[in-house]
């Protein structure tokens, strides 16, 4: 099971639009996996790099946080606080130090980035949504998921978006056979994953061919080679999303696009209240085919 949505905006008039459509969307989907929900928004450039973190005490663990790090860095530190997750932003040249002391503190990270904020916990995708106000959340696009937990635990931790590289993140419907296999020999070659999840894996697999060289579109290439499985892949990327399904695509998926969006989902029914969902070309992915847009 498990549930997709994305949205990549062409019109910037939508972008303060951006959190309120792909909540609706995401809430579409809730009886394909009601354990977990996450989304990833893609806003707009901050002055540093955004660190986003959560915590399971976090009127304790957020309490001067900023000045905290700040004092450790001996750099401006700015924090905004929702709910569970922190969104930390930190000079470009000391984000790979305030990363270590984060995670040193016990603190779980979501995701780094100029753009990409993510956010997510078990519980109804209405609920995480409401917990922490995505419907007021603007930006160019995102990418959400609703979880049924099939590999690993309900937590946090399991839920997706899976985040590995800088303004990255992936969200995942399927189940990778060799997950265990990839597992152990990204580690080999010094890329490490936090959780059991075997959508980390792949988003590790993507941002590792990244790191080598590779494009974006390469590296989803790359996963119908070296990933064994059923999968629908989508990824979040600075500028863009990609979309890969694996050679069987026995899993959903259906792609919508007009003048203003391209949106994804697992179910038509997610573009139901989209704005000119009755004009959009809509398709179905082929079997083995990236697609990829960015701005």
């Amino acid at each position: 099971m498990c549930g997709i949505v994305g949205l990549f905006l062409k019109n910037d008039d939508l972008a303060p639009k951006l959190g309120d459509m792909l909540t609706d969307m995401l809430i579409t989907m809730t009886d394909r996996g009601p354990d977990s929900a996450g989304i990833a928004i893609y806003a707009a450039p901050a002055e540093g790099v955004k660190i986003t973190v959560q915590s399971e005490n976090p009127a304790q663990d957020f309490d001067g946080l900023d000045r905290i790090l700040s004092e450790e860095l001996d750099a401006p530190v700015a924090i905004k606080i929702l709910d569970t997750h922190a969104v930390l932003t930190v000079p470009e040249a000391q984000h790979a130090d305030a990363v270590a002391m984060l995670e040193a503190r016990g603190l779980r990270l979501m995701g780094v980035g100029h753009r990409m904020e993510i956010y997510k916990e078990t519980g109804l995708p209405r609920d995480v949504a409401d917990r922490f106000g995505i419907r007021t959340m603007g930006g160019t696009h995102g990418v959400g998921h609703t979880r049924m937990a099939t590999e690993s635990a309900v937590t946090t931790l399991g839920a997706h978006p899976f985040s590995t590289a800088e303004d990255q993140c992936l969200v995942h419907n399927g189940s990778l056979s060799n997950h265990n296999n990839m597992r152990r020999k990204l580690a080999r070659e010094g890329f490490r994953t936090r959780t059991e999840n075997d959508t980390e894996v792949g988003a590790t697999y993507i941002s590792s061919r990244i790191a080598k060289g590779d494009t974006l579109g390469q590296a989803l290439e790359g996963t119908l080679k070296d990933l064994d499985g059923f999968f629908t892949f989508v990824t979040g990327t600075r500028d863009g999303f990609g979309v890969v399904r694996d050679p069987i695509a026995c899993k959903p998926a259906v792609l919508a696009e007009t003048d203003d969006y391209v949106a994804f989902a697992s179910e038509y029914r997610a573009f139901a209240d989209l704005p000119g969902i009755d004009a959009a070309r809509v398709w179905e992915p082929e079997p083995a085919t990236v697609y990829f847009w960015e701005r």
